[in-house]
């Protein structure tokens, strides 16, 4: 099942869920969800790991599978809730100062397993910081997660429409 995403973007959650899925299993286990976390600097008990895997594990399992991560994906996508967006800033914002800098985003992004030049990241930074601090807050954040949210409907409209 797609949820309503374009091919690509299901090629992109699909990377994504191999990050977590460090077994290559096809499904993400509460070990795997713990691992990711504390690279990401949350370390969790075994019982929160039990229940965020509970929100999305639709067959009970104890594991999350693709299509059920997917599927949180299309949630998460149709409705950013405040807290969500917080959850999402604090993975980014690693000392809590309310403030995400150059070096957090490098951080965040290298834990996700993703590599950015120092280019493509000032250019993030730039991009986000309205107030032209250097560092992007929080409502900066939620403008720019927010945009490209729209971009990206806006982007998958177009693809939808031209097939």
């Amino acid at each position: 099942m797609s949820h309503g995403f374009a091919k690509e973007q299901v090629d992109e959650f699909h990377a994504a869920f191999d990050r977590f899925d460090k077994n290559k299993d096809g499904h993400i286990s509460v070990q795997e969800l713990g691992d990711v976390m504390k690279q990401l600097g949350k370390n969790l008990s075994e019982e929160e790991l039990r229940m965020l895997i509970s929100k999305v594990d639709t067959d009970q399992d104890g594991t999350i599978s693709f299509d059920e991560f997917l599927a949180a994906m299309a949630k998460y996508k149709r409705g950013s809730t405040e807290k969500e967006l917080r959850a999402v800033f604090s993975v980014f914002d690693q000392n809590g100062d309310g403030h995400i800098t150059v070096d957090e985003l490098k951080k965040a992004m290298e834990q996700l397993g993703e590599k950015i030049s120092q280019e493509d990241l000032d250019a993030m930074i730039r991009e986000a910081d309205v107030d032209q601090d250097g560092k992007v807050n929080y409502e900066e954040f939620v403008r720019i997660f927010l945009e490209n949210c729209v971009k990206s409907m806006v982007l998958i409209r177009g693809l939808v429409i031209n097939i």
